[in-house]
């Protein structure tokens, strides 16, 4: 029987699509019982409409997700982690295999606690035939993470930092000029609590004292914006 596997490519590079592609292609001319349904998107809204036409008939089975996407027209998704986030909140089974050139261990690490994903690949790190060969072994519920991501697993760098959804929300905003009046509209907490994550971000960063831009400096180093 043939096994059908409905894949979300969600990258904003066509030619990285391409390359993915072509990879769920080569496997199932390799595996004639493997038969992908494939749809690309290269942005947040696109992604969202996607999954969500999907929660109403076929199931998404497999993601292979670049962190590095245009947010959406709300500012719900900022990133692909973001979008990891709602997608395994929609679809518990889901297989996700990360993409991205990000190399600080932060971003890293914050990546691999906040959506656990099934594969982990740095773009730089892996050619086409050995791609082929990640993508199988996360579709044998094998887990694969490629060279870097393997030494920041084996260093344990930074292992009480994460920062969650409503954390990456104020750093984008903030970033974009809004103040702790607007933040409470735009995150619905109360200014203390907007206060009290600031304090525990800059703590986080390594920021001692300074202004909201110290903040978002440091952030920005760590690829969360």
């Amino acid at each position: 029987m043939v096994k059908k596997i409905n894949v979300l490519i969600v990258e904003d590079e066509p030619l990285i699509i391409g390359v993915l592609s072509n990879a769920l292609k080569k496997i199932g001319q390799l595996n004639p019982l493997i038969e992908f349904k494939v749809t690309s998107v290269t942005n947040a809204d696109d992604a969202c409409f996607e999954v969500k036409k999907a929660v109403n008939s076929v199931p998404i089975d497999f993601v292979l997700l670049d962190i590095n996407i245009p947010h959406s027209s709300d500012s719900t998704i900022l990133s692909g982690e973001d979008l990891g986030i709602m997608i395994r909140d929609f679809f518990p089974c889901v297989k996700i295999m990360v993409l991205t050139n990000h190399y600080d261990n932060y971003r890293l690490s914050n990546i691999l606690k906040s959506l656990n994903p099934e594969g982990f690949i740095i773009k730089t790190d892996i050619d086409f035939d050995p791609l082929v060969s990640a993508i199988e072994c996360v579709l044998d519920d094998s887990p694969f993470y490629s060279k870097k991501v393997l030494q920041l697993m084996r260093k344990q760098i930074v292992n009480d930092f994460t920062l969650d959804t409503i954390d990456r929300q104020m750093l984008y905003h903030i970033s974009k000029g809004a103040k702790t009046k607007d933040l409470i509209n735009i995150v619905c907490l109360s200014k203390s609590a907007i206060e009290f994550r600031k304090r525990n971000l800059k703590a986080l960063f390594g920021i001692d004292s300074g202004n909201d831009r110290k903040l978002i400096l440091k952030a920005e180093q760590h690829g969360f914006i």
